[in-house]
């Protein structure tokens, strides 16, 4: 019955069925499956299969983001109850992120937060329209891992290096790892502000963020 119901949440989540991962999670938990196993072998099963189709082009970006609009209720429906057992999943680290000043677009850059949040990063995500400052006080604070700067605009991706200059100024570039995208976001452009890696796509971004901390990049 565990492995059914557990099988089922994954299968939902693939078909884009919000309402019934949520009721399944809520089965789930009343038939006595501890949350963590309903994360790992039921949610996380699913958004890794989505990320894989994505990446494969069997998946687009709606999907991928229904799925995720799935795994974040289910979530919210686990979360308190992860809290009354005092667990939280493992995490791999601590990531900031935002689309940069003057940048209102929001859709990639949070999905790349899903994905991350997902893969077991404790995400910190600012928003869009975020001033340099707010990203280095953020950094600060959390003492992150990583910091994802993202930039949908040929004249907004100036931003990414204003924010990579005043992590410098403020004594932090050592301390974190900058992953920069958007649409006109390059492998050149990353090199030339000194960003420490660059992705093309979400699914990308959470590999690249995974070298990142792993020290292969």
């Amino acid at each position: 019955m565990v492995d059914d119901i557990l099988a089922q949440i994954t299968e939902n989540l693939l078909k884009g069925e919000t309402e019934s991962v949520v009721t399944l999670t809520g089965q789930a938990l009343t038939a006595g499956i501890e949350p963590l196993m309903i994360i790992n072998q039921g949610l996380l099963p699913g958004m890794e299969i989505a990320g894989e189709k994505f990446s494969r082009g069997e998946f687009f970006l709606p999907h991928l983001l229904i799925a995720a609009k799935g795994m974040q209720e289910a979530m919210a429906l686990l979360e308190p109850e992860l809290s009354l057992r005092q667990e939280t999943p493992e995490v791999l680290g601590t990531v900031v992120i935002g689309t940069v000043h003057g940048d209102i677009h929001e859709i990639g850059k949070s999905l790349v937060g899903t994905l991350l949040s997902v893969k077991g990063f404790q995400v910190h995500d600012l928003g869009v329209d975020v001033p340099g400052e707010r990203f280095v006080e953020k950094v600060k604070e959390t003492g992150a891992d990583i910091l994802g700067l993202s930039a949908l605009l040929t004249t907004t991706m100036i931003g990414q290096r204003e924010v990579i200059e005043a992590l410098v100024e403020a004594g932090l570039r050592d301390r974190v790892k900058v992953l920069v995208g958007g649409a006109p976001v390059s492998q050149s452009w990353a090199e030339e502000i000194g960003a420490d890696g660059y992705a093309e796509d979400a699914t990308g971004a959470v590999q690249v963020a995974q070298d990142l901390l792993e020290g292969k990049s």
